[in-house]
């Protein structure tokens, strides 16, 4: 689920009228705009406690999104302006990321790799992005953040969130910068679990999450990482589903011809006339080693009443898997 500001009380309130339904017991939020007091995330936990559903843990450090870089990334000759944060924002925080969870969150144990700097990824795409030495020495791979954080299960063990939200992998010229880097910011987990970056890798059980703003086989971008991050045995990729993003597929057909990944994993709403139409974009991926009972995508079909609040929340939609722990 993305796309949650503030300032839109409807989209708001039909975002926490879709978690509160689905009632997942850890929630990764994308688009959620960061302040340092954590007031905005509070606020929308007591909005999601009114409608029965508690979480008394959350997690939120400060994005890249807004985070001036002191160099002219984007070449305009100017300083200061959203292009040149290390992820694009017009604000410190805007279209962060937060996670709210009903199990204890250790949060001293958290890892925030978003500091890594994208030129020392091994088999990065930087080289061809038409950055300055300037810029390079500075840009750092996270556009939001990529996070290890540890949640503590009920029997004292530990569950690893790697959490992580890509840019988009358009918006640039010939040089394709914001596709290399969409694909560097998944190619970064799987460097992390060959052991090839200065992070220890998760030793437990891990769930990998986010946006990572791809599909795999439809839209632009470079899907090279994605594909072998979903096909990873190390991950269980179980292509979770929903009548909903079937049928509506089916709604536009003959729209755009562009299509052919399985409709029904699409996560995203896009439209087909004037934009790159359903995708899957939106990703739950447990280990190799947990059991997955269960698997969806909140997308209910056309008629049915609680498809309104999933459209007014967002273009995307809530991604769940039902893992059982050991």
């Amino acid at each position: 689920m993305r796309d949650i500001l503030s300032g839109r009380d409807e989209q708001v309130e039909a975002a926490a009228d879709v978690i509160a339904a689905a009632a997942p017991d850890i929630l990764l939020v994308t688009g959620f705009d960061y302040d340092l007091d954590g007031v905005a995330l509070a606020a929308f936990a007591d909005r999601l406690s009114d409608r029965g559903v508690d979480y008394p843990h959350a997690f939120a450090i400060r994005p890249n999104t807004g985070w001036q870089s002191g160099v002219d990334l984007n070449g305009d000759g100017k300083l200061g302006g959203p292009g040149d944060a290390q992820g694009y924002g017009r604000f410190a925080g805007e279209n962060g990321m937060a996670i709210l969870s009903l199990l204890p969150i250790e949060n001293g144990a958290a890892l925030d790799y978003s500091t890594f700097l994208w030129r020392d990824l091994p088999e990065g795409l930087i080289a061809g992005a038409a950055l300055s030495d300037d810029a390079q020495a500075v840009q750092r791979l996270s556009t939001t953040g990529h996070w290890s954080v540890p949640v503590i299960l009920s029997d004292g063990s530990h569950l690893t969130l790697l959490a992580w939200y890509a840019t988009p992998p358009v918006f640039d010229g010939s040089e394709d910068r914001n596709g290399r880097r969409n694909h560097d910011e998944t190619a970064f987990w799987l460097r992390l679990l060959d052991g090839d970056l200065p992070f220890e890798a998760p030793s437990g059980p891990f769930v990998l999450l986010g946006d990572a703003n791809l599909d795999p086989v439809d839209g632009d971008g470079r899907a090279e990482a994605l594909s072998a991050l979903l096909t990873d045995p190390r991950i269980q990729d179980v292509r979770p589903g929903s009548d909903g993003a079937r049928a509506a597929a089916a709604q536009q057909a003959g729209v755009n011809e562009s299509q052919s990944g399985e409709a029904a994993t699409d996560t995203a709403d896009w439209p087909d006339d004037r934009g790159p139409g359903n995708l899957r974009v939106d990703y739950v991926l447990p280990s190799a080693g947990l059991k997955v009972l269960d698997a969806g995508v909140w997308w209910p079909e056309p008629g049915d009443p609680a498809l309104a609040p999933v459209e007014a929340a967002s273009r995307h939609r809530l991604v769940w898997v039902e893992v059982e722990f050991p």
